[in-house]
């Protein structure tokens, strides 16, 4: 048995811009709660998290890693994720692992993107947050700007726990032994004030003694409040660190232990039952059915296909059996593992609120729910919102019979990265791997090189437009084939509209009086999305059309399955060539930070790319942030660009952010090369 119970446990991300320490901080908590005993660097390539070869040799992460620790009562599980914006998928993949997500922000650099984008998430998952300020003893680093900064964009709930003192040499605790030490910025007295009239408003007993009696409140005094508080939103906890010369980081470790929430205290994930998504409540006892979420799955050459998962309700042990999502047929544990870096390590048993792995279990996948009983066999969490893939290259093997090898190896990759997609182009033979941008796809060239032994050849990158229709239109076909024996015969008549940006796809079945029969619909739907899919005027996937099926006829022995697929596909693309199809292209926002002598140069390259300028602000460090929209066919290689433009000191990220109709001359181009290609 493990030493630990649920309530030990705490569960933390760690999270933020690249830059901005987080591997190093993780490192730092490790070998200040003696887990490790030499604190290993980004430099020398040996930290616990960063193993792979390839984040050694950037020397940054690429991918989310487990490690966990044990310190004074509690057993901490970390998970060190990557902070450029081309890996945000996989770093938010893990937040519902976690009840605390510690967001990681440069004490140089300030708010940035990534932290942005990180708050909001963990807002929306229900996470409690902490933001750590890292690197405070930097030269020239005005931490008291940046305080305002942080509480200007998230809000006066963020609150110091602790404040820099001796121009970031040490800190002073504001909250568990607040003293009248001097500090570079605001007050003790000042910050802890602000802390317990924070929480203290939550609970009248503990405001009436605060308040009437002038009584001090201590820390266990003040906890449950102190938990409510985090759980609302309605407390941020700021800590100041520097990992360099260790400044914090003890008292980081004590906030982890006693503020921040165990499993039962945080709030507890909204699972999601059947089609209807229909909420349901979760004991998160030790000793109830077993309910664990697979945030994460690993392909290792030596353990097989790794899943590691949360356990959120029961106890895991060796020989337990369990069942994944709604399959009917269940795996035994036969290793429970528990990672530390890229090491794993035998586990004895894994209860509530814990983190484990299972290893050689082949139809474990991302976002799967692992049980014991088949009452929970259609339980599920509430799907993660990952950004789009921006980015794409076709590829192709270089060796003639490596296909086979190829198709493996991609099933593997997009296994590991809910951020990757495969598109299969079959009328021009095409397969396109879709991700974040151009370094996320090469970190996966990388990847099938050295792990899969496989040399691809690339292609430029295939820009995701998509089709719609401008008007509404009907579509007809009957589809009759007579060879001898039962015939086939399927006759569809429906009607197709447009729908406001970003609909999607609508399917109406307005079918009375038994003209298609019932159990024909499926197929007929299917043909429909089938030609969905292809494309009909340029090959690209139609989107924001309603489809509304109201007629047709059947025969009673001609008609199959397969006849009201084709009528239902010719239908469509019938009705679709008479709405005036027009193409669409991606935008999307980016942020481009530049020293500020380069603001014009990149201003006026915008305006060449078909970009809108959408505001600027101005950052440390004499540089500026550009917000603009440009057309994503306009930023290939623009990384290229932007490095001769700002001799190498520009950098950019970027998001999905629209479709609009593509220029006239652009739509003429696709529609003449897609017609050429099906001819």
């Amino acid at each position: 048995m493990v030493w630990y119970q649920t309530e030990n446990i705490r569960n933390i991300a760690i999270l933020g811009h690249a830059g901005s320490g987080k591997t190093t901080l993780t490192e730092a908590l490790l070998a200040a709660s003696g887990e490790i005993t030499h604190q290993g660097s980004i430099e020398k390539g040996n930290t616990v998290c960063d193993f792979d070869k390839n984040e050694i040799q950037l020397q940054h992460s690429t991918d989310c890693s487990v490690c966990s620790f044990d310190h004074a009562g509690a057993h901490v599980n970390l998970i060190d994720s990557p902070g450029y914006p081309d890996f945000y998928n996989r770093s938010i993949a893990v937040l519902p692992a976690v009840e605390t997500a510690a967001v990681v922000m440069n004490a140089q650099t300030g708010v940035e993107l990534i932290s942005r984008r990180i708050m909001d998430a963990a807002a929306k998952r229900n996470l409690c947050r902490l933001i750590i300020i890292n690197k405070i003893d930097i030269a020239d680093t005005n931490l008291s700007t940046l305080f305002e900064q942080v509480q200007s964009a998230f809000g006066k709930a963020c609150l110091p726990l602790n404040l820099p003192a001796e121009q970031g040499r040490k800190v002073v605790d504001c909250y568990f032994s607040p003293s009248d030490q001097v500090t570079d910025f605001s007050s003790v007295t000042e910050a802890h004030d602000a802390l317990i009239d924070q929480v203290v408003e939550v609970d009248d007993e503990l405001m009436e003694t605060y308040l009437e009696q002038e009584q001090s409140l201590s820390p266990k005094q003040l906890h449950k409040a102190f938990e409510q508080v985090l759980r609302e939103g309605r407390l941020v906890p700021i800590c100041f660190v520097s990992t360099r010369t260790g400044a914090g980081i003890d008292l980081l470790l004590k906030i982890f232990e006693e503020l921040m929430p165990n499993p039962f205290e945080g709030n507890p994930p909204i699972f999601l039952k059947g089609l209807e998504d229909k909420a349901v409540h979760i004991s998160q006892k030790k000793d109830d059915h077993v309910l664990a979420h697979v945030f994460k799955v690993i392909i290792n050459p030596y353990y097989g296909r790794l899943g590691l998962f949360r356990i959120h309700q029961g106890t895991i042990q060796n020989n337990t059996h369990l069942y994944i999502g709604e399959g009917r047929k269940a795996f035994k544990v036969g290793h429970l593992l528990k990672l530390q870096g890229k090491h794993p390590k035998e586990l004895s048993e894994g209860i509530s609120g814990d983190i484990g792995a299972v290893a050689k279990v082949d139809e474990v996948y991302y976002d799967a729910v692992l049980h014991d009983h088949h009452d929970e066999d259609l339980f599920h969490l509430k799907q993660m919102n990952f950004l789009p893939p921006m980015h794409g290259l076709a590829i192709s093997t270089t060796r003639q019979g490596d296909e086979q090898k190829l198709s493996e190896a991609l099933a593997k990759l997009i296994a590991e990265d809910p951020g990757l997609h495969i598109e299969h182009r079959a009328n021009v033979d095409e397969t396109i791997l879709r991700g974040s941008s151009e370094l996320h796809l090469r970190t996966v060239m990388d990847k099938m090189k050295s792990q899969y032994q496989l040399d691809v050849k690339t292609s430029l990158p295939s820009i995701a437009y998509a089709e719609t229709i401008t008007q509404s239109a009907e579509g007809h076909h009957r589809h009759k084939k007579q060879s001898g024996g039962a015939g086939q015969f399927g006759e569809v008549l429906l009607r197709v509209e447009p729908l406001q940006r970003g609909s999607g796809i609508e399917f109406v079945n307005k079918i009375v009086g038994g003209v298609i029969p019932s159990q024909f619909i499926p197929a007929l739907e299917k043909g429909v999305h089938h030609a969905i899919d292809s494309g009909v005027y340029a090959g690209y996937p139609l989107q924001d059309i309603r489809v509304t099926v109201h007629g047709g006829k059947f025969h009673a022995v001609d008609s199959k399955e397969i006849a009201f697929v084709m009528a239902g596909k010719k239908a469509f693309i019938n009705a679709i060539e008479k709405a005036h199809p027009i193409v669409l292209e991606p935008v999307v926002n980016i942020q481009i930070n530049i020293p500020d002598i380069n603001t014009g140069v990149i201003n006026a390259n915008i305006s060449t790319m078909r970009g809108l300028i959408t505001g600027s602000s101005t950052l440390n460090n004499n540089r500026v942030e550009v917000d603009c929209q440009v057309p994503l066919s306009e930023m290939n290689d623009y990384q290229t660009r932007l490095n001769s433009e700002t001799g190498g000191e520009g950098t950019y990220c970027m998001e999905f952010s629209h479709y609009q109709p593509a220029p006239d001359k652009m739509q003429r181009s696709l529609h003449q090369a897609f017609k050429k290609e099906t001819q």
